[in-house]
């Protein structure tokens, strides 16, 4: 159902999929706006649009192209949301996609935000699993004279927000390693526990895929040739570079812990194996003598050697008793029983 809102005094309505959609100018937030009223107050002076959706329908997207020109390429991009972390430009105007992370019930869930970004307006797309950008957009209200630098500022501002929740992720499966690390030397693995490290392993490897390609978004970002981001913004844009890269760093620190674990796992478990297979050899060894004789005795002739002897039994009992208790001795000097 459709939000109401006031501009003024006249009733705003904010339909389904719009989380905001203000004006600023000077950096500062002069009012909430309807959707249809955002291309003529982007084009105004000294004005900008930030508008924020939620997996909007293809309508709502056809509406906010039309008020500002958007490339129906990056329509259908937006529209999809199964797109690799990328910068495009379409004439003056860039469009940028990155991925979003974050963790639901013990498995990371991604996301993607689309960003349009031109003279006088920012559009952000969010699907998926995914923050809401309120925070950034609370920080940016609160810093005036940082958001009055413009359109720039705030794509860096979501993307660097994008970035820094990584790092969430990134300890809470730290922690969950930290716990495997720690027993997985001193508890045999179950086939649930190594389920989980080939989980985890997988989940890094999706997360290290959303993350890398940022790296390159960001380093066109901080060079010069795009169309609205000033040079004052290279180095912002070069800080959230090197985020990313010390979050691809934990990332495969953390896939070579997993992978240690899960290796580790797999020979703990064929020592065991072993162990139990030299166990049974030795047993095994041990009953072959009496079964031996018992069945070299069991044989039907009649001229046999001590057949008949009176005391017969007795030494062959002792014997094997004898024999079974020496290997069952050195078995154990070996360290096989």
């Amino acid at each position: 159902m459709t939000e109401t809102l006031r501009l003024g005094s006249v009733p705003v309505q904010r339909p389904p999929g719009v989380v905001a959609s203000a004006v600023y100018a000077g950096g500062r937030r002069i009012t909430e706006i309807p959707i249809e009223q955002a291309g003529e107050w982007s084009r105004k002076p000294d004005h900008m649009v930030w508008i924020g959706l939620h997996e909007p329908s293809l309508d709502l997207l056809r509406q906010v192209q039309a008020e500002f020109g958007l490339h129906d390429l990056a329509i259908e991009d937006a529209l999809k949301a199964h797109q690799r972390p990328k910068v495009e430009q379409y004439g003056e105007a860039l469009f940028v996609v990155a991925r979003t992370a974050q963790m639901l019930d013990g498995r990371i869930a991604f996301g993607e935000t689309h960003l349009f970004v031109g003279r006088g307006y920012v559009v952000s797309v969010r699907h998926g699993a995914s923050t809401s950008y309120t925070p950034v957009r609370e920080r940016c209200e609160a810093a005036p004279k940082a958001l009055s630098a413009g359109e720039d500022f705030i794509l860096y501002a979501i993307l660097d927000f994008i970035v820094d929740n990584y790092m969430p992720v990134i300890e809470t499966i730290q922690a969950e390693v930290e716990e495997i690390e720690d027993g997985i030397l001193a508890v045999q693995f179950s086939q649930d526990q190594v389920t989980r490290l080939y989980q985890l392993r997988r989940d890094l490897l999706r997360l290290r895929n959303a993350v890398v390609p940022l790296v390159e978004v960001c380093r066109r970002l901080e060079h010069p040739g795009l169309p609205g981001i000033d040079a004052t913004m290279h180095p912002l844009f070069r800080d959230v570079s090197d985020h990313i890269r010390r979050v691809q760093e934990e990332i495969e620190s953390l896939r070579e812990v997993l992978a240690f674990a899960f290796e580790t796992s797999l020979m703990t478990g064929q020592a065991q194996q072993t162990e139990i297979t030299r166990k049974l050899a030795a047993w095994a060894a041990i009953l072959a003598v009496p079964t031996a004789v018992a069945g070299i005795y069991g044989m039907n002739f009649d001229a046999m050697p001590e057949l008949h002897w009176k005391y017969g039994y007795a030494v062959v009992l002792a014997a094997i008793i004898l024999v079974c208790a020496w290997l069952y001795r050195r078995f154990r000097l070996n360290h096989w029983l």
